[in-house]
């Protein structure tokens, strides 16, 4: 059953670059009984198990971060790029739907969405394309561990110009001023830490780093700033914030915002549903003590489920505090419960029925 991890492991797909994972992954696929299996036109490999139905849509990306890691078996464990974050969940979606194959009534759609490491260009284009009644969406969480949140993020320069001045006239440079205009947006992150005890709660407010220069007439300096976004503040919400601070700071010469990249809100995922049981017995169904978490990072199930409105989680196998490290691997034996885990998880989510709740 580690064949398919192996195999997309295997082939080393960055951002960008995913053209040979995914024509192996439809390959993959079919042989190993989907009904059909292609690659849209976003490019995403698409894997489809049953006919019309109520539709169970398993989310994964293709992409990996760069980095090549050579790829071995060693004493049960792959290590190869890709093989936490991530293929494993992804390749766990596709084989745990070739265990359960056809359910009449049900269609089981496997997504390896590309450019999830940069702009999530696969999701926002799915988005649209699928209505499911039920989606899970692949992240890195271990195999008896279930995701019901996700921070949202939100990237932004700050540029603070001023009039060129002698160095020896002792005003403000522009780098000097920059670095005021962060201690100010820091500390108001820090106040509004400061009655929150769960991470998930907080701003997480990072400084991607700092540009400065200048010409015969003008100097400038850039501040990289980015920040992971609690449910609470809306990335609209922060940016106002920014703006705020920065016409607050009255600072000579100009100082302006640019937002940067795409910007994301936070999602949480209703506990109370069929899909949320049905994994749950999955993972006591292989012996775990099923538990609950709720991520820092930012992933897919941010662009899909506030379009979808159904119920959704983030499960699949690996550590995630291997994510993008030169020593990313992955257990196979926990590969394989998670196979399990998420074949008897669809089994029970086909068999019992749906209550009108779990259709919102």
């Amino acid at each position: 059953m580690s064949d398919t991890l192996i195999g997309l492991v295997s082939h080393y797909s960055p951002s960008g670059q995913e053209r040979s994972a995914m024509d192996w992954l439809v390959t993959r696929m079919k042989s190993l009984g989907y009904d059909d299996a292609f690659i849209d036109e976003a490019g995403n490999s698409v894997g489809v198990m049953g006919g019309s139905g109520k539709q169970v849509v398993l989310l994964g990306h293709i992409d990996t971060v760069p980095g090549e890691i050579p790829v071995r078996v060693d004493n049960g464990i792959l290590y190869g790029r890709g093989s936490v974050d991530a293929k494993g969940p992804l390749a766990c979606f596709v084989d745990s739907v070739a265990k359960v194959g056809v359910r009449d009534g049900w269609q089981f759609v496997v997504i390896g969405a590309v450019e999830e490491e940069r702009n999530s260009e696969g999701a926002r284009f799915i988005a649209d394309q699928y209505q499911p009644d039920f989606a899970i969406i692949g992240e890195p969480n271990q195999w008896d561990r279930i995701a019901l949140g996700y921070k949202g993020s939100a990237w932004a320069n700050v540029t603070v110009k001023r009039g060129q001045t002698h160095t020896a006239s002792g005003e403000v440079t522009a780098a000097e001023a920059a670095v005021e205009v962060w201690l100010k947006i820091k500390a108001y992150v820090d106040s509004f830490n400061t009655d929150k005890q769960k991470v998930f709660d907080k701003l997480l407010l990072t400084l991607r780093g700092m540009d400065s220069d200048s010409n015969d007439f003008e100097q400038w300096a850039k501040l990289k700033i980015g920040v992971r976004l609690p449910a609470e503040v809306s990335p609209e919400d922060w940016y106002a914030k920014l703006n705020e601070i920065i016409s607050d700071s009255r600072l000579e010469g100009d100082c302006h915002l640019e937002k940067a990249g795409f910007a994301v809100p936070a999602w949480g995922c209703e506990k109370n549903n069929q899909l949320v049981r049905s994994l749950l017995n999955g993972i006591r169904s292989q012996g775990g003590e099923p538990r609950f978490v709720y991520k820092t990072g930012t992933a897919d199930l941010n662009i899909v489920a506030p379009v979808w409105k159904c119920p959704a989680v983030v499960y699949g196998p690996g550590d995630s505090a291997l994510d993008h490290t030169p020593n990313e691997h992955i257990n196979l034996d926990e590969y394989q419960k998670a196979v399990n885990v998420l074949a008897a998880s669809l089994e029970k989510l086909t068999c019992d029925r749906i209550s009108s709740k779990d259709k919102m």
